[in-house]
């Protein structure tokens, strides 16, 4: 499973969800390839992936994409990142 992170500006965020998002997979026992995007590249970063993780807010930016968005409140919860991943992986094909 791919998954993309995405942050606002530069990658700074996006690298703490990511690490977080890894640690949230492991929680969970799944096995996934996390990678970093800001939001003026995450819609070509995004072509190939299965999960895009994301803030409310830079969701409704990204507008449709193939793959799933997953809208996280807070970058640092990995209780919440784990719980909306884990409603998220079910959809994933």
């Amino acid at each position: 499973m791919k998954i993309l992170t995405v942050c606002g500006m530069g990658v700074g965020s996006s690298i703490i969800l990511k690490m977080n998002v890894e640690k949230a997979l492991r929680r969970l026992g799944v096995s996934g390839e996390v990678e970093v995007a800001d939001i003026g590249t995450a819609r070509g970063a995004a072509t190939g992936v299965d999960l895009v993780v994301t803030s409310g807010e830079l969701a409704t930016q990204l507008g449709q994409l193939k793959a799933q968005i997953v809208v996280v409140d807070n970058i640092v919860n990995v209780d919440g990142i784990a719980e909306a991943l884990n409603t998220a992986l079910p959809n994933v094909s």
